[in-house]
């Protein structure tokens, strides 16, 4: 990918001749260049963290009860690359997977949705659990890439991917039993931008309602937003039908599940 940093590899060291070496020093040229071998290996790995962009530029958005912080993740080219090979590798639900319960009645979801993640992962939202799929290449190259930028480690991505304006989502909270508390919500966008609209639970009232301004927000594409604690305790967020928009969006919201229960 473009964001990682190429080194040239250290081979083995070519020692000498046969008539050179002197008995006994097979074993311990052998021994050295295994060592070299298991350093070049592990540079590669350390290269694989260290070789994103520089720290990215967080911009903080705040009121009561809401934390979130939100930055430019990928640099246009690159966002586009992924949106690209994206299409070419998530494979969305379809049938009774594309429907929700809400309030007992069945409704279809109006957008695409997938879940990928770690073997043996299961989400539950709306009365339906959904099995993560392997996560591909480029789902674990952008959750690497949101764990370096953010700290966190991610074991489930749910996809959204909307045709245009119309697909929407509807004011919900990502509040679910198996989510881990102690880890946020990252939010990954790519493609058209859209209205992301965040509304406390009070001003969701109809009796006793305080007066509590919504947060709008354009997500842009290659952006990240990180929904800290406790935003999802007092927050609902939508992303509201925008028919100007005429072109589409996938978005990726890496979660940490919380295996058999337990942190």
């Amino acid at each position: 990918m473009d964001t990682f940093v190429s080194r040239t590899r250290k081979g083995p060291i070519d020692w000498a001749t046969d008539e050179q070496r002197e008995p006994g020093r097979n074993k311990i040229e052998e021994k050295c260049n295994q060592d070299i071998i298991k350093n070049t290996v592990k540079e590669e790995e350390d290269d694989y963290f260290t070789g994103f962009l520089e720290p990215i530029p967080w911009q903080k958005i705040e009121a009561e009860g809401l934390d979130c912080d939100y930055a430019l993740l990928f640099p246009k080219q690159e966002a586009d690359k992924l949106y690209t090979q994206l299409e070419e590798e998530v494979v969305y639900l379809t049938g009774d997977k594309t429907k929700i319960q809400v309030f007992g009645k069945v409704y279809s979801v109006p957008r695409k949705l997938a879940t990928y993640g770690d073997t043996g992962l299961t989400y539950t939202y709306s009365g339906l659990s959904h099995q993560a799929s392997p996560w591909t290449p480029t789902l674990r190259y952008i959750r690497d890439a949101v764990t370096k930028a953010t700290g966190h480690a991610f074991n489930f991505v749910l996809i959204n991917r909307y045709k245009d304006g119309h697909d929407h989502m509807g004011e919900h909270r990502d509040d679910e039993r198996e989510l881990d508390p102690l880890c946020p919500i990252a939010s990954v966008s790519l493609g058209a931008p859209r209205d992301f609209v965040f509304r406390h639970q009070e001003a969701r009232r109809k009796q006793h309602r305080r007066q509590i301004n919504p947060v709008k927000l354009e997500l842009a594409h290659g952006s990240l937003l990180l929904m800290n604690s406790p935003t999802n305790t007092h927050w609902y967020h939508s992303l509201p039908v925008r028919k100007r928009v005429i072109t589409p969006r996938i978005n990726l919201t890496f979660r940490r599940i919380l295996q058999d229960g337990k942190k």
